[in-house]
């Protein structure tokens, strides 16, 4: 991921609250289609989860969701406006849960900040044999001259239509199969703001430059506003939806070999650690204090991930 990306990826924690009080929500019709055929009740791994606005509606219809997003602050409201869930901090490049474990990979507004290599992989690894991965987004209908307006002062990257290709390329995932949903968000002035505040090409710029971009979408506002009752913003929900044909191995977790530790901690050279490339820790001086080994799980020797924070 380039420095510019990365740096707008993470700009959205510091306007969270901007974010869960004037992002839009999903159609409940989308929600169905994206889980995918049947009424049974589902494991989903959601990435980049936000604060929850999927979430909300994924744990409504009663799923267990396990939510991750890099940014703690997203999370901590994530936490309130979906309790149901399990909130944990992580990446779609190193995802916090066991190999084979869901049902469901759903991601939201969030596939174009992936770097695709590697969170393709991991999302192939952490799904069981044929399940489904699925992509949503909200694009603004600029079809309409005044939403069109909005964009050029705001910006429109993720109304972008090429968004989900890199997963069409992918060997790990099936053909992909797309949905479009309407819907339309009512926001008076203060909404509004927030929604922009909330993007990221606007909560990166020096705060004269945002004035600015403010100020500007007031105008717009005042000019096809309908004063105290509103607007509404009309909505194209695009959904994408596949299913894992192929998969990459479980990473193994490397046991310490105590012959090996023994005969090293034995050796002439005993000053300083000896690093063992297939231990997953260095082997310490004699009376040294040590790590218990890692624990396989009970499908196998298998790495489960790191959960740095767990939010519930």
């Amino acid at each position: 991921m380039s420095d510019q990306k990365h740096s707008h990826a993470r700009s959205f924690g510091a306007v969270a609250e901007a974010y869960d009080a004037a992002r839009p929500s999903y159609p409940d019709e989308a929600v169905s289609w994206l889980v995918g055929p049947g009424n049974e009740p589902r494991r989903i791994l959601e990435l980049g989860a936000g604060t929850g606005k999927l979430t909300e509606l994924l744990v409504a219809a009663g799923h267990q969701v396990i939510a991750t997003d890099p940014l703690p602050e997203m999370l901590g409201l994530l936490a309130q406006r979906a309790p149901g869930a399990q909130a944990l901090v992580g990446t779609a490049e190193s995802i916090p849960v066991a190999s084979r474990s869901v049902d469901v990979v759903i991601s939201a507004q969030a596939f174009h900040w992936f770097d695709h290599g590697p969170a393709l992989a991991e999302i192939a690894r952490v799904l069981r044999p044929g399940g489904t991965f699925s992509l949503v987004w909200n694009a603004r209908d600029e079809g309409i001259p005044w939403v069109r307006k909005l964009g050029r002062i705001i910006g429109n990257a993720d109304n972008r239509t090429d968004l989900v290709d890199p997963l069409r390329d992918c060997e790990y995932f099936d053909d992909v199969a797309e949905r479009e949903y309407r819907f339309w968000q009512d926001l008076r002035r203060p909404e509004l703001f927030d929604l922009v505040r909330s993007r990221s090409y606007v909560a990166v710029l020096p705060e004269h430059e945002r004035e600015d971009v403010l100020e500007r979408v007031g105008a717009l506002y005042d000019d096809y506003g309908r004063g105290p009752d509103g607007m509404k913003l009309p909505y194209l929900t695009r959904c994408y939806r596949t299913t894992v044909i192929n998969q990459p191995p479980p990473p193994v977790v490397m046991q310490r070999i105590e012959d090996q530790a023994l005969a090293l901690m034995d050796s002439d050279n005993v000053a300083g650690d000896s690093y063992d490339p297939d231990a997953t820790q260095a082997i310490p001086r004699p009376g040294q204090a040590t790590l218990p080994p890692s624990q396989p799980n009970a499908s196998g020797p298998e790495d489960t991930g790191t959960v740095l924070i767990d939010f519930r």
